[in-house]
């Protein structure tokens, strides 16, 4: 069954997360991903986090379906070798900081003179224009601009981060999707273009009526802890074993059936809680409610009750719980690899889940230069060539 990438070349330059991680999404569906490394240490999310055998774990999910070339892009040999990939390949994904591709001359003008229908997508903390361009950002400076930090964490409190590279992650999924848009362009007009995404811009993105609401009324949104203002009654609440679960009857007949199954009748027959605005109005009425009778069941027995009213709830998973979820199995979520360090090791599965050209893990991730004598050879160096560049410390 072919994937719906196959016979796309992807070239991945930069390391860590936003890159990195839209070349791997990629690759999922078939794309051929040369991901290129400097000698020597390579990527820093090979020791990143948790290690087995010296590796990060971390990066046996990040970097499969790719293969490993090492290449020096400060030194003209290692640039050469990098054109001649890119004039190959139909999307490079770089996430240096903007202008360091020009450094190199390898930039948008120098790659697109070679191949007219390269798609350059280009991930940044701030893009590649406007006055910030040149500072450093990282998934954490563009959550807090984007607007995500404000509004994580609970009232009086400083915020909080997620304990997730989320804002790495989102930015890759724009990436991914200004890649396939550009290619789709590429193949109708030949020619190519650049996609510029900003982390901050990625995150804003996703921030709702956020920008809207200040605009309207001066309203800023602020952190709410568990709750979600102006949407009732969605919350976390207190089980009698101590822990908690996650119901959420916004919608009106979920509100009803949610109020008849905790035997509250009268909130259920309120006309003033019939629509979202009233519930909203009265949040914490209608969370004590919900709260009384979720703290006299353990969580089980809240989540089977959930299920028989058909009310949206759920528990607050860990990994562990991730692990052993029956659900998790049964849609292919939890994959079971040999890696490249020979053992054994669970890695999430593939997302989306297209059901005529489904993506796959072809291959474990790479050991550190593990393709690059196949790969130049392909590109026209000899043996001979490679084995120089090797002691020179170019590759």
């Amino acid at each position: 069954m072919a994937a719906p990438l196959a016979g796309i070349r992807v070239l991945e330059l930069g390391s860590l997360i936003a890159g990195p991680f839209c070349a791997k999404t990629l690759g999922d569906f078939g794309a051929e991903v040369i991901k290129v490394e400097p000698p020597g240490e390579g990527d820093p999310l090979r020791r990143w986090r948790k290690l087995r055998n010296g590796t990060s774990l971390w990066w046996h999910v990040q970097s499969r379906n790719k293969k490993s070339v090492t290449c020096d892009l400060r030194r003209p040999e290692g640039q050469e070798i990098v054109r001649r990939l890119a004039s190959r390949a139909h999307i490079v994904v770089e996430n240096f900081r903007p202008g360091a591709l020009e450094k190199w001359r390898l930039g948008w003008d120098a790659l697109s003179r070679e191949n007219p229908k390269l798609v350059l997508v280009r991930i940044s903390g701030y893009g590649q224009t406007g006055p910030y361009r040149e500072r450093p950002g990282f998934g954490a400076i563009g959550e807090a601009m984007g607007g995500l930090r404000h509004v994580t964490g609970f009232p009086g409190q400083p915020p909080v981060r997620p304990n997730l590279s989320i804002g790495d992650t989102i930015a890759s999924l724009h990436g991914v999707m200004g890649a396939l848009l550009a290619l789709r362009e590429a193949e109708k007009t030949g020619k190519g273009q650049v996609v510029d995404v900003a982390l901050y811009e990625s995150v804003f993105n996703c921030s709702e009526s956020l920008l809207p609401e200040y605009d309207a009324g001066g309203y800023v949104r602020e952190r709410s802890g568990s709750t979600l203002p102006g949407i009732a009654p969605s919350n976390l609440y207190p089980c009698k074993d101590g822990t908690y679960v996650l119901i959420a009857g916004n919608a009106d007949s979920l509100y009803r059936r949610l109020m008849s199954a905790i035997g509250r009748e009268d909130l259920r027959d309120d006309p003033a809680l019939a629509r979202n605005d009233g519930r909203a109005a009265q949040m914490e009425r209608i969370d004590d409610a919900i709260a009384a009778w979720t703290s006299r069941l353990s969580q089980g027995e809240v989540l089977r009750e959930m299920e028989k009213a058909e009310v949206p709830a759920g528990k607050i998973y860990s990994a562990a719980d991730i692990a052993a979820d029956p659900h998790y199995a049964a849609r292919g979520m939890i994959q079971s690899i040999v890696a490249g360090d020979g053992e054994r090791l669970k890695v999430p599965g593939i997302v989306p889940k297209l059901s005529a050209t489904p993506g796959a893990i072809r291959s474990a991730a790479p050991k550190l230069g593990e393709h690059t004598e196949e790969v130049l050879k392909e590109i026209g160096y000899s043996s001979g060539e490679v084995s120089e560049m090797r002691q020179t410390g170019i590759v």
